[in-house]
This record gives C-alpha cells, sequence and structure tokens, in this order.
C-alpha cells in the first residue's frame, strides 16, 4: 500500500501535527501526515482565537521561522487586537479572533499545496521500534509505514475520556472516537506517562442572545497582522465580541450541580489546567467574588455559533442549561452543544531533548499536549520545533535549538524538558526572564536569519527583515545626530508637563523622556520629512520607538544573557557520571541523573540544583 519508506511521519493533524507536518516537508523531508479524521485538520477544538499575552509573541515566532500558523490567522481573523498596550512593550501581545471554519480550511489548503506532503486517514494504534530506533508506525487496520524519523502530535486523543456530569465517554474531542494502542506500547518499551485534564464551554445561537444587555468589545480601529510576510494584510473591517457576567444566582444554580459534577465527585482525577478553571472551579475557589466575567466571541464572519468564553464546565447539560439561562442577555438562550472535560494521556516531557527528541527512542519526537501543554499556540511551536528537528536529523544536518534568550518557544521547551510539568503547561510573558529582548515586534530580527539559514525561511522574508532593520537603524541614528532646539521642543513638552529645556540638545534625548512618543516626535518637522522622504511604515516606527524608549533595559537583559550564555557553552558528556558528585545532595543527583543536561546552564534550571552543585560540577569537569 505505501511502496516507500517516508522521511518523517508525522502523526495527528491539530495545531502541532500541520505545523510539524508542513516544516519537515518544506525542509525537503518526504513527509506523510497520519490523522484520523482529514476533515478536521487544524481544528479549533476550544476557543476560536489565537494569540494572547505571550502566546501572540510565539505565533509571531513561528511565522519568522517559516512557519503557516500566522499566515492562516491572518487570512481567516474576523478580529485583531494588541493586547496590554497601556503597559511596556515586552507585555504587548497580539491576538486575532478566527472564523473557525475558514482557519481549518485555509490550514488544509496550504498544506495540500505544500511539495513532498502526503496525507492518509486512519487512526495510529502502535509504533515499529527495533533496538532503540524508531522504524514506523502500525494503523488499526494493521498496516505498516515505515519512516525514518516519527512525530507524536496525538492532542488530547490518547485514552481520551469525556466527562459531562454523570455521563462518561470514550473520545478525543465532541463527536470523535479516542486514539489507543499508542500509550500501552510507549509504556512498555519503559516510558512514564500520566493523565491531564482540559475542559470547553458550551457553543450557542447567537440568534438567541441580547446583544443589547452586553458590553461591546471592538477590535483595534488600526487593526495590526501577524505574519511578516507580504501575503496577508490587516483587516479593513471586523466583528464585534461582547462581554457579560455571572451573577450569585447564577453561582447558586451551577452550585446546585457540584455534587454530581466529576470535578468534585472523584470522577476526574487528573489536573486541569490552573489559569484556564471551569466555571465549577472558579466559584469554588474565588467564593467572595459576586461575578465572573464571560467573553461571548462569534465563531465566524457568517455563524450564529458563539463561544461562551469563560464558561468552561463539565457539570451535568441541565445545570449548564440553567445557569447560562440566567445571565444577562442569555435569558432565552440555545445550546449548540454542552462544554465538557476531557481526561487524556500525556508523557512528562523530562524524557526528551532539546530538539523535542525522546531520549529512549532515536528518531521519536513528541509535540503539543503530549508534552503537558494547553493551548494552540505552545503546541504550534513544539510542533515545528519537532518537524525542523526530524527532517534536520534525516538529513544529517545539525539540530536547531533556541536559547531562553532568542525566542519564546526556546523558554517553552526548555521548561518542559529541564522542569517538567504536573500541570498544564501555558506560556506566560513572566515565565521569561529575558521578555524585554523577546517582544512581538523584534520576533522577525530574532529569529528569521535562523530560518532561512536552515531554509524554512524564504529569502524575500529576509530581505524584507534586513531592509526592516537597516531603516530603524538609520532612523535611530538620525535622532542621535540632529539636534533641536528649546524654542521649538518646549512647546511640545509643556504639553506633557515635561521639563522644558534649556539649550539645545540631541533628540534623541527628548525622545528618551518619560510619556514622548513617537506621535511627539511627529511634531518636529524635521522627523516627518525623514519619515515621508524614506518611506518608513508602522513597523519601522514601533521598532525604532522600542529600541530608544527601552535601550538601557535592551542592553542589561542582553548582558545578562551573554553572562549566562557563557554556562550555555559549557557542554556536559553524555557519559559524566553523577554518582561520583558525592559533595552534592542526593535529591540533585538524582535530578540530574533523570534529565541528563545538556549543558550546565541547563542543569542550573532544575528544581533542587543549587549554585553550588554547579560549582562542584565545574571542579569535576575540569573547569
Amino acid at each position: 500500500m505505501f511502496d516507500r519508506e517516508y522521511d518523517v511521519i508525522v502523526v495527528g493533524a491539530g495545531h502541532a501535527g500541520s505545523e510539524a507536518a508542513a516544516s519537515a516537508a518544506n525542509l525537503g523531508a518526504s513527509t506523510l501526515l497520519i490523522t484520523m479524521n482529514l476533515q478536521n485538520i487544524a481544528q479549533m477544538s476550544c476557543n476560536p482565537a489565537m494569540g494572547g499575552i505571550a502566546k501572540g509573541q510565539i505565533v509571531r515566532e513561528i511565522d519568522a521561522l517559516g512557519g503557516y500558523s500566522g499566515i492562516v490567522t491572518d487570512k481567516t481573523a474576523i478580529q485583531f487586537k494588541m493586547l496590554n498596550k497601556s503597559k511596556g512593550p515586552a507585555m504587548w501581545s497580539p491576538r486575532a479572533q478566527s472564523d473557525r471554519m475558514r482557519f481549518a480550511e485555509e490550514w488544509r489548503m496550504m498544506l495540500e499545496q505544500t511539495p513532498n506532503l502526503d496525507f492518509y486517514q486512519e487512526m495510529v494504534s502502535g509504533l515499529i521500534i527495533d533496538n532503540g530506533e524508531i522504524k514506523g508506525v502500525k494503523t488499526s487496520l494493521g498496516v505498516s509505514v515505515y519512516a525514518k524519523s516519527v512525530v507524536l502530535t496525538n492532542g488530547t486523543f490518547l485514552n481520551g475520556l469525556i466527562h459531562i456530569g454523570e455521563k462518561q465517554f470514550g473520545g478525543g474531542r465532541a463527536g470523535e472516537r479516542a486514539a489507543t494502542g499508542i500509550t500501552e506500547d510507549l509504556v512498555n518499551i519503559g516510558f512514564e506517562s500520566g493523565r491531564m485534564k482540559t475542559g470547553t464551554p458550551p457553543r450557542v445561537d447567537g440568534r438567541s442572545l441580547d446583544y443589547s444587555k452586553m458590553l461591546v468589545q471592538p477590535g483595534d480601529k488600526n487593526p495590526e497582522k501577524f505574519s511578516y510576510s507580504n501575503s496577508t494584510k490587516p483587516l479593513a473591517h471586523q466583528r464585534d465580541c461582547h462581554m457579560a457576567y455571572t451573577s450569585e444566582l447564577v453561582h447558586d444554580l451551577l452550585r446546585t450541580g457540584f455534587d454530581r459534577s466529576p470535578m468534585f465527585n472523584g470522577s476526574i482525577k487528573s489536573v486541569g489546567p490552573r489559569y484556564c478553571p471551569s466555571i465549577e472551579d472558579k466559584i469554588n475557589r474565588f467564593a467572595d467574588k459576586d461575578r465572573h466575567q464571560l467573553f461571548v466571541e462569534p465563531e465566524g464572519w457568517n455563524t450564529v455559533e458563539v463561544y461562551v468564553n469563560g464558561f468552561s464546565t463539565s457539570l451535568p447539560e441541565d445545570v449548564q442549561f440553567k445557569a447560562l439561562r440566567s445571565v444577562e442577555g442569555f435569558e432565552k438562550v440555545k445550546f449548540f452543544r454542552p462544554g465538557y472535560a476531557i481526561e487524556y494521556d500525556y508523557f512528562p516531557p523530562t524524557q526528551l531533548k532539546h530538539t523535542l527528541e525522546t531520549k529512549l527512542v532515536d528518531g521519536l519526537y513528541f509535540a503539543g499536549q503530549i508534552n503537558g501543554t494547553t493551548g494552540y499556540e505552545e503546541a504550534a511551536s513544539q510542533g515545528l520545533m519537532a518537524g525542523i528537528n526530524a527532517a534536520l536529523k534525516v538529513q544529517g544536518k545539525g539540530d536547531l535549538v533556541l536559547k531562553r534568550n532568542e525566542a519564546y518557544i526556546g523558554v517553552l521547551i526548555d521548561d518542559l524538558i529541564t522542569k517538567g510539568t504536573e500541570e498544564p503547561y501555558r506560556m506566560f510573558t513572566s515565565r521569561a526572564e529575558y521578555r524585554t529582548l523577546l517582544r512581538q515586534d523584534n520576533a522577525d530580527l530574532r529569529l528569521t536569519p535562523k530560518g532561512y539559514k536552515i531554509g524554512l525561511a524564504k529569502e524575500e522574508r529576509l530581505k524584507r527583515m534586513e531592509e526592516k532593520q537597516q531603516k530603524a537603524n538609520a532612523f535611530i541614528h538620525f535622532f542621535k545626530e540632529t539636534s533641536v532646539k528649546p524654542e521649538d521642543a518646549n512647546p511640545v513638552l509643556e504639553t506633557l508637563a515635561s521639563a522644558p529645556m534649556k539649550q539645545s540638545d540631541k533628540m534623541y534625548k527628548v525622545f528618551s523622556r518619560p510619556r514622548i512618543t513617537m506621535d511627539h516626535m511627529k511634531q518636529f518637522p524635521e522627523v516627518t520629512e525623514y519619515i515621508n522622504e524614506h518611506n518608513l511604515d508602522t513597523e519601522v516606527l514601533e521598532q525604532t520607538e522600542i529600541e530608544i524608549k527601552y535601550s538601557g533595559y535592551i542592553a542589561k537583559e542582553k548582558n545578562n544573557a551573554d553572562k549566562l550564555n557563557r554556562l550555555e557553552d559549557i557542554r556536559i558528556p553524555d557519559s559524566f557520571n553523577y554518582d561520583k558528585l558525592t559533595s552534592v545532595s542526593f535529591e540533585a543527583r538524582e535530578k540530574l541523573k533523570k534529565i541528563k543536561p545538556a549543558t550546565l546552564s541547563q542543569a542550573s534550571r532544575i528544581s533542587g540544583v543549587s549554585p553550588s552543585d554547579i560549582s562542584i560540577m565545574l571542579v569535576y569537569m575540569g573547569r
């Protein structure tokens, strides 16, 4: 049936699998994408949106490297917002509301147009492993497909179990069966597995809602976009979202179902996402709050289906319905489907290398929720990196590993394999110690050269990035070299209650003052003339402003990163014997043996390993 051995097989076609298949194929590897249902490629299983706090930075990074998520999001968005705009630029995070059906369709169209990529619809029920090396996969129909590497991106499907009240049934997603066999194969050869839980809210009929009782949540007046590619454009028009609130009555009605809730009656034993709790968990944990926000999000341009963000639940469907009907604006609500919780298998990610290849089986890679993460963006970024590294390994080329000071993707993967996770891992800006360096506006400057070097980002991308960098640098130089007189600057400074100038000074110093923005600097004719003469776009203006306003913070973080990267360059031999570190605590030795850090820097981030332990290791390594 399959008359060839593939370079890469990707199992699962969610966000991780789609990016993995696209990246491997675009790097020239013969790739097969196997999924249980080809109609559900890149399905948005939960909320119809991409991006958000730190997640938006990840989408920009995927795009900068040459992945597809940013392009697909731009082409199918119905609303765009830059979150945290009132804070510093390290916190700015793009988010787009998507048309769910068009998102999946666009992903499939892009994958079908990707050379070197084949498709097959079937359930993978086992792995072909020989002498510690992956050789291929087995399907439920008994078909064996051989490959040099395999990327597992199974999402919530591995032995998935759906909960609605007292009801339980196997499934990987509403209306779809669970996947069986893979967990058992992996456990049999020595992998450690666990269970996690996530949930989703009811979907309702927008025609049954009274939006006049809700707060309108419009998109940005001047929306941006995710992708650095010229193939997409910002939205010309947008759809509004809305906000509603729960109440004490709603909470009381929800509490009537607590004795039937799988969360409270012991049916669900696994841990759910801390930062995206169910509505019953919220009213139980935050009993002092008399209301919670609900974001009412349309599922697309034309559909009437609506996603009730903030009302994730696994309570019995009758309790869900009564409680939601007591929310203002939802008095006549009609359900498309109730919310539910789902439990699924995952594999603690400390069993992986930085490339996302497993330590136990050569050529086998894990990406997405199988590693204990939650979120489309976290999954997509892992899929991209696993697909890249699987292809590079087959081709005999070096790995691509991103450091913590290079990308949020680097922070995510390093956190997973160094610290592990016992609850669904979600990315936040606070997880990155170098977030002033890892901004959403400079993802292309950080990563496009890396994407181009391995052959994933196209030359057109690189040239556009280089032009942006050159223009921003030249504009910064202009501000450093151009002087402004007090009589010209003081009228602008007075409007901001900024101390007046007593003598001429460089524009750079004026721009560096608090509250002075690019819009204020445009009031000087020389600046406006320069912008028009050099045809500077919004990206260049934003880049210039951030580099000038935050130059001190950026320089400090670069210096800190350089210091830590010295430890990153000290590799620990694979054969290093941790048992000889008798001065190191038993706990630290056990964790070092289990995780087998690649560098001293990674070893220093393992929980329980102290700075003195690192000093002892340096001595034993002859440093």
